[in-house]
């Protein structure tokens, strides 16, 4: 009885590549307004990951967020 009330306690943390965030969490994750990530997204310059769309809602991979800040990391350091 005992394994299974542990086995219901269980919780699932996906990893960084199944987490997806909402365009909320992404602008307080970089602390700016939904139109910076807007010219974020239309500037091919700044290669920031596409968002995938529920309805009309979008989402990012955390796992393509965290590629894109270390890509960032390298060109600063490189400058």
């Amino acid at each position: 009885m005992h394994a299974a009330i542990a086995e219901a306690k269980r919780v699932y943390i996906p990893a960084a590549e199944e987490t997806f965030l909402p365009a909320r969490r992404v602008w307080q994750r970089y602390g700016v307004t939904a139109m910076t990530l807007h010219r974020w997204l239309v500037d091919d310059r700044m290669r920031f990951p596409k968002p995938a769309y529920l309805g009309r809602f979008r989402y990012w991979k955390l796992a393509e967020l965290e590629a894109w800040e270390r890509s960032r990391a390298g060109t600063r350091a490189a400058a």
